[in-house]
C-alpha cells in the first residue's frame, strides 16, 4: 500500500509515537522510511544577522539535537523484526511545515506521519499548527498521532 513513509520528528513523545507508527507501516507494507528533522530559523529571523554568533550556536545545537533524535529513531527501527532501516534527513533554513512538505515531494514519499502536540484553539490561532498546515497542503495522505 505505502512504499515510502516520511515521519517528522522533534524529539517529543508525540513524534516518537509517530516514529513507531511509521516503523510499523514499514514492517507491514515493506515500505522505505525516512525520518525528518527540520531546523527552523524562526527564533532568529530578523535578529540572526545582528547576532551571528548566537545564530550559529542555535544552529549547532539544533544539529546536535537532530543527530541524537535521528539516532534514537534508527535504533527503534533496528529493534523490529525484520529490522527497518531509517534514512535520516535534516533540513535547514525553512519552516517546519514547508520542510516536511518539500521533503515529502522531493523524496517521493506517499505517506506523511507526524505527531501533534495537541495545542488549544487559542495557541493555534496565534502560533499556527504545523499539523494543520501539513493536512491542508500535502499532496499525499497524512497520519496525525498524539
Amino acid at each position: 500500500m505505502f512504499k515510502h513513509v516520511l515521519f517528522a520528528t522533534d524529539g517529543s513523545a508525540a513524534s516518537e509515537h509517530a516514529a513507531l507508527l511509521a516503523i510499523d507501516m514499514a514492517v507491514k507494507y515493506g515500505a522505505k522510511v525516512t525520518s525528518l528533522f527540520v531546523i527552523d530559523p524562526y527564533p532568529f529571523l530578523g535578529i540572526g544577522s545582528a547576532n551571528p554568533i548566537a545564530f550559529e550556536a542555535y544552529v549547532n545545537a539544533a544539529k546536535a539535537m537532530s543527530f541524537s533524535i535521528q539516532e534514537k529513531a534508527q535504533s527503534l527501527g533496528a529493534k523490529t523484526i525484520p529490522p527497518v532501516h531509517i534514512e535520516a534527513v535534516t533540513m535547514e533554513e525553512v519552516s517546519v511545515a514547508t520542510g516536511i512538505l518539500n521533503a515529502a515531494r522531493d523524496l517521493g514519499c506517499d505517506l506523511i506521519v507526524l505527531g501533534s502536540h495537541g495545542r488549544g484553539a487559542m495557541e493555534r490561532m496565534f502560533l499556527g499548527s504545523v499539523a494543520s498546515k501539513i493536512v491542508n497542503s500535502a499532496k499525499v495522505p497524512v497520519l496525525i498521532t498524539r
